[in-house]
């Protein structure tokens, strides 16, 4: 691979940090755009890209998606400061996080989601990139009778304001390489987990919880089922779909095998060596009952392969948690 600048959005978050870790040791010049925004504590997000800082290849832009000056700026090298010019391959992976959230808000992911995105897809068009790869979601497949997900499924129906935002921006990226011939490459993520991982997501909450020794709040009677996929393997996804220039294609990241909300808890209950104290609610509203990915397509096409098995992670997870809060 030539080592041309990559621009990554949405870097300095908890998916986002870990692929500008591993773009930098490949060697690849960086440009990392965030606006740090206050979904949660900003502070986190500084704390991840504390490390790239230091790498005279990284070059971090605190700024919008949705500021059209701003990325003119970037993508014509003339709003960078330390590398010589602008990207030629994005990473795309800034968006308005939270399914519930969206059902509170949904302008909001109108805004980011959906006309980030196309702010993007026209930067990529004025500016000829070369390879431009968008992070969407599990989300878009909806209530999907049918299991495993597969990217050829028909989508009729997604149950929250981020999904159909995520399924939106999925859409004018087929208009966009449709009209203007840019190689695009979607990759649907299954719940990702890890080192870093947001604050509001279930494992890193329920962790919290348990070692606080206050009671987890379960919605649902815990039979609702996950993909859960371990950040290593989708950064490895994430390089994979880098390594291979598709014209246009979908591809499925999950971890390849699901778990029940029950025998997750269980699960974090053990390797934390506590006992669990569970308080139980109604199902929420915009919560599928069911995500399951068919990664046969993305085994075939770009060789992916997950390794860390939901044991191996969690105790990976629990292991930098301790670390990280002194426990």
């Amino acid at each position: 691979m030539n080592k041309e600048t990559i621009l990554v959005t949405g870097g300095a978050g908890f998916i986002g940090s870990h692929l500008v870790e591993r773009l930098l040791r490949d060697g690849f010049p960086i440009i990392c755009l965030d606006n740090f925004n206050d979904y949660y504590d900003p502070k986190l997000k500084e704390q991840n890209i504390s490390e790239s800082l230091k790498d005279e290849n990284f070059e971090l832009i605190r700024g919008d998606i949705l500021d059209i000056e701003l990325l003119n700026g970037i993508f014509s090298g003339k709003r960078l400061k330390t590398l010589d010019s602008g990207p030629t391959t994005i990473f795309h992976l800034a968006a308005m996080a939270g399914v519930r959230a969206s059902i509170v808000s949904p302008g909001k992911y109108v805004d980011v989601d959906i006309k980030g995105t196309l702010n993007l897809l026209e930067m990529a068009k004025e500016y000829s990139i070369k390879q431009f790869i968008f992070a969407s979601s599990s989300s878009v497949y909806g209530i999907n009778k049918k299991t495993p997900f597969s990217p050829d499924d028909p989508l009729a129906l997604q149950i929250s304001p981020y999904a159909t935002a995520k399924r939106a921006a999925e859409l004018f990226c087929k208009t966009y390489h449709y009209l203007y011939d840019i190689p695009i490459t979607i990759l649907r993520l299954f719940t990702v987990y890890g080192p870093r991982q947001r604050p509001d997501m279930a494992i890193r909450k329920f962790t919290k919880f348990i070692f606080e020794d206050k009671p987890i709040f379960r919605f649902g009677d815990g039979t609702s089922v996950r993909d859960y996929t371990y950040v290593s393997d989708c950064i490895e996804g994430f390089i994979s779909a880098l390594k291979t220039k598709m014209d246009f294609e979908i591809f499925n990241i999950g971890g390849g095998k699901t778990i029940e909300l029950k025998e997750l808890i269980d699960l974090l209950g053990k390797v934390i060596g506590r006992k669990v104290k569970i308080e139980s609610f109604e199902n929420q509203a915009g919560d599928v009952p069911v995500t399951c990915a068919d990664i046969t397509k993305i085994r075939k096409s770009l060789g992916y392969n997950p390794e860390v098995s939901i044991e191996e992670g969690i105790k990976r997870f629990v292991t930098w948690y301790r670390r990280e809060y002194n426990l």
